[in-house]
């Protein structure tokens, strides 16, 4: 007991040194955590200035997200509005493309109810007109013209032109309407005559199947215009209208040919007179020549019964050329007279322009003059840019024959083939000329080559030019002169 009381103090005062301790290490530790708390305070506040001017450096970059969302929904939006856009110009352009469509039938509707009332010579678009008729003369085409319109008169008479499929009544009385159909049938007859009339003489070689277009439509718009009375023009007298149109027009087309035919013989006569007058000239020229050369010859042959010596050698001389001329005159009356007897008689020339038509291109002709170069020469006028080249003359006691021979040879290479008169032909080979004549047992030079002396000249002139401008421009032109005038190749078988 005493013992334990003995340590009390002992106990008391360890107590009070822990306590002492405790409150000194915990002075310390708040004295440090004071220190650490401020230090950190210090680093907060460092670390706020630094977050504060990170924040505004990269406020950016920290608002990405935000951007980046507001973006999304932009895009998002943009194309919600592309697509709502989208979907109305489809349907803009659909309705457009109906609309268009509806408009350009109505167009193409009014650009034929046109065409129908317009003349365009390089409108082709209906075609070539086949002839439905096949009578040899006018005469021939007018007669049935004249037949062709009884019929329809007959038809108008008979009450089969125009028919109203309904029995009217008005009033009650079908007197009166039976009145009333045939005056509006005599009205859609008369419309529809009009317009046939019109038709019928405006008709011609280009628009003859517009024309027959034009009444069919007619018929048409005045039939629709009918159904409410029930009145209409009957396909029959439809029938008869476009033969009238068509025999117009082919009446026209056989008075136009026999006229053409008609100017052809004139033509020929006028040549063979002027043929006949020259020939005639030439017989009485060669007449005088030749009593002129015999009188001379006579005097001549007096004079040297008297003369001697060198007179009688000089006469002698003359004698024997006075007497050579005698009979060159003579002769040359002689083919007078024959030509004259020979009224076929005459000359096949071919000839061809090179520098107007191009190669291959040929004429092939016949004249009966006594200088047949004058003929060719003659062509080469001023309609020409450059005159003629003669390849063959053959002389034949029937030329026309001969002549027609030879177009029939080559006729599928015409040139035109509405008016074979031109007698121009392409793609033809002088050699197949040639070989065609002999087969025939004439005999003729053929000049293969043309000589197309002023066209070839023309050329050299340009190409010398062309040299001389390159050469004073200082530079090469490397494109190709044409080899005409016309730009195109010579030899490509093409007329001018």
């Amino acid at each position: 007991m005493e013992i334990a009381v003995q340590f009390v103090p002992i106990l008391l005062t360890a107590v009070i040194l822990i306590l002492a301790f405790i409150a000194w290490w915990f002075r310390q530790e708040k004295q440090r955590l004071r220190l650490q708390c401020a230090s950190l305070e210090g680093e907060l506040a460092t670390a706020k200035q630094d977050g504060q001017h990170l924040r505004s450096r990269y406020a950016p970059i920290v608002d990405l997200d935000a951007e980046l969302a507001a973006v999304k929904e932009s895009l998002d939006r943009a194309k919600r509005e592309h697509q709502e856009a989208a979907a109305a110009a489809d349907r803009q352009r659909t309705q457009l493309g109906q609309e268009y469509e509806r408009a350009r039938a109505t167009y193409d509707g009014l650009k034929r109810e046109i065409a129908l009332l317009e003349e365009n010579l390089e409108d082709i678009s209906f075609g070539l007109y086949r002839p439905h008729f096949s009578f040899q003369t006018s005469e021939d085409y007018r007669a049935k013209l004249e037949s062709l319109r009884d019929q329809e008169r007959q038809l108008i008479r008979d009450g089969r032109a125009a028919t109203c499929s309904v029995q009217w009544t008005v009033g009650g009385s079908t007197k009166e309407g039976a009145r009333m159909a045939k005056q509006n049938m005599k009205l859609v007859l008369r419309a529809f005559n009009g317009e046939c009339d019109g038709a019928v003489a405006n008709v011609s070689w280009n628009n003859i199947t517009k024309m027959e277009e034009r009444i069919r439509k007619a018929c048409d718009a005045i039939n629709q215009l009918g159904t409410v009375l029930h009145v209409s023009i009957t396909q029959e007298f439809l029938r008869l209208k476009l033969d009238e149109l068509r025999l117009t027009h082919e009446y026209e087309e056989k008075k136009y040919q026999e006229r053409e035919e008609q100017r052809r013989i004139r033509e020929q006569i006028r040549d063979e007179e002027k043929a006949q007058r020259e020939i005639e000239k030439a017989r009485q020229e060669a007449e005088e020549e030749e009593d002129r050369y015999q009188k001379s010859l006579e005097r001549a042959r007096a004079e040297a019964a008297a003369a001697t010596g060198t007179q009688l050698e000089k006469l002698t001389e003359q004698i024997r050329s006075l007497e050579f001329k005698v009979n060159e005159a003579h002769s040359k009356k002689e083919r007078a007279v024959s030509r004259a007897q020979l009224t076929k008689s005459g000359f096949v020339y071919v000839i061809s322009n090179v520098g107007s038509f191009g190669e291959g291109v040929v004429k092939i002709g016949m004249t009966r003059r006594m200088e047949p170069m004058e003929r060719i020469a003659e062509l080469g006028d001023a309609s020409v840019p450059f005159p003629f080249d003669l390849h063959a003359m053959l002389y034949s006691d029937n030329a026309p024959e001969l002549e027609k021979a030879l177009q029939e040879f080559v006729g599928d290479k015409s040139v035109n083939l509405v008016n074979p008169r031109k007698e121009f032909y392409y793609g033809v080979e002088l050699d197949q000329i040639e070989g065609f004549v002999r087969n025939r047992g004439l005999s003729a030079q053929f000049i293969k080559l043309a000589e197309a002396k002023e066209y070839r000249e023309t050329l050299s002139m340009r190409e010398r030019a062309r040299q001389q401008q390159q050469a004073s421009d200082g530079r090469q032109d490397t494109e190709k002169f044409p080899q005409n005038l016309f730009g195109t190749a010579v030899g490509s078988g093409q007329a001018g």
